[in-house]
């Protein structure tokens, strides 16, 4: 990865490294799925060699988790006025904003990485679906991604990263909840189905229950990369919006 990307892409990488925050997050991510996964999921009650127990967990714990991580994209600049200086030097605010993003998105995706010693344990104690495995973790890091990119949009629009959190959380909540079954039931009990069916489709939840069954369906693709893209364009134009203010 070179030019200005490839710049702001390694020191946001190695900015969260340089804190305890990256380690603070990856050890409280890793003790969090390991009790959804084997004590609240019924790892063992269940009898099965398979990781649907800690996938399933995933929208709701990136809800809180991925917030965290990307309130600190733009509100942190801003604080600091940091911000300044950055976008004086010769970056574009978009490569500014995609480094910023992949940064914080392939930190996700290492802590994501370090739960391998799972799949390794459900396969020392049967013969799972490996295919499926490999889909729900590629799913699961890209539903991260749409989470920081809403993050990266709503940091952008405040220096306070405590309200950066709040409102990423709701937000982000909002797009979790509209496929979970008591919106679903909700909706179906008074509307047609074409409306709740379009609620639901554009909720996380579902379009990651999909491919977490290991159907990589380009339709859920698809929608994961353009929430990403909608989500860091919105992000540039509020960053253009401030400069211009």
């Amino acid at each position: 990865m070179g030019g200005n990307v490839g710049v702001i892409f390694r020191r946001e990488l190695a900015s969260y490294f340089s804190t305890p925050l990256a380690y603070v997050f990856i050890v409280i991510f890793l003790v969090l799925t390991g009790i959804f996964t084997f004590f609240m999921g019924n790892f063992y009650e269940r009898g099965q060699a398979d990781l649907a127990p800690f996938f399933s967990f995933h929208p709701w714990l990136y809800l809180f988790l991925v917030p965290a991580v990307s309130m600190r994209l733009w509100a942190e600049e801003r604080k600091t006025g940091s911000i300044e200086l950055l976008l004086t030097l010769p970056v574009r605010t978009w490569q500014a904003v995609v480094g910023k993003f992949l940064a914080a998105w392939v930190f996700a995706g290492l802590a994501l990485v370090l739960t391998f010693p799972l799949w390794l344990t459900v396969n020392y104690l049967g013969e799972p679906d490996n295919g499926v495995i490999l889909a729900a973790y590629i799913g699961s890091w890209l539903m991260a991604g749409a989470y920081l990119a809403i993050g990266s949009c709503i940091s952008a629009a405040t220096n306070n990263q405590v309200i950066a959190f709040i409102i990423t959380v709701t937000v982000c909540f909002l797009f979790v909840a509209a496929g979970s079954p008591i919106v679903m039931n909700l909706f179906t009990s008074w509307s047609d189905n074409q409306l709740w069916s379009a609620i639901a489709s554009a909720s996380f939840l579902v379009r990651f229950e999909s491919i977490s069954k290991g159907v990589l369906d380009f339709r859920d693709l698809f929608y994961f990369g353009w929430m990403m893209i909608l989500w860091l364009a919105a992000t540039v134009i509020v960053i253009d919006m401030k400069k211009a203010q």
